[in-house]
């Protein structure tokens, strides 16, 4: 009589509890059944590795669980078949993904660093080219004004010159604000790789420990 109680009360538990999520075990298929046995008929010919799964209830006196699968199907397995945890086999397929996703990534900005410092090397050479220019037209204008005898000559020259050399220090002016942009800018994207192997470093070290294969609940069994 007791154990009729007890039955009745562990069926009508599952209604009053919420469900907590368990995954099928390593294991090629799992039968769902009507009940906790063999002698039952079965009412899903195979739930396969690694799919989620809602744990109604267990009875630890059967060794059976009452789970219903993300179709909706409702049934009794042997406890043993689940774990909490997902497989190391789809661990290991979600650990791949971000992998490539970082390594994609780093990938990406070490290209737009190498396109960054080819900028910078180009207007550095401008740069330079520039100032020599700059201080070529400033030694000219020094020695027109030292020779020139028609004073004339001299003012028109000298202004002209003087326009030019202006011209050519704000045009070295701007040379310099871009070059120290993308200076700034390179160096952000070295952060940004450096930040990036870091980040791909704690991923591994934190998932690494998780493909090693679960143990089974003992109690379960």
């Amino acid at each position: 009589m007791k154990k009729y109680l007890f039955i009745l009360l562990f069926l009508t538990i599952p209604s009053f509890s919420q469900a907590e999520v368990m995954y099928i075990d390593d294991t090629l298929l799992v039968p769902l059944r009507s009940g906790e046995g063999l002698q039952y008929r079965i009412v899903h010919k195979g739930v396969k590795s690694g799919t989620r799964v809602e744990l109604i209830a267990h009875n630890p006196d059967s060794g059976y669980s009452h789970v219903k699968t993300p179709d909706g199907i409702t049934g009794y397995l042997p406890t043993r078949y689940l774990v909490k945890n997902e497989i190391a086999r789809d661990r290991l397929v979600k650990v791949s993904a971000q992998l490539e996703k970082s390594q994609a990534k780093l990938a990406q900005l070490q290209t737009e660093m190498n396109e960054l410092k080819q900028k910078y090397d180009s207007l550095s050479s401008n740069h330079e080219q520039l100032t020599r220019q700059s201080e070529s037209t400033s030694s000219e204008l020094q020695k027109v004004k030292s020779i020139s005898s028609n004073a004339l000559s001299l003012d028109q020259r000298n202004r002209e010159l003087r326009k030019t050399n202006q011209e050519l220090k704000n045009e070295v002016e701007l040379l310099t604000t871009d070059n120290q942009r993308l200076k700034d800018k390179s160096e952000t994207s070295f952060m940004m790789i450096g930040a990036a192997l870091v980040l791909l470093g704690v991923i591994l070290a934190l998932i690494i420990p998780w493909l090693k294969p679960t143990k089974k609940n003992d109690s379960w069994a």
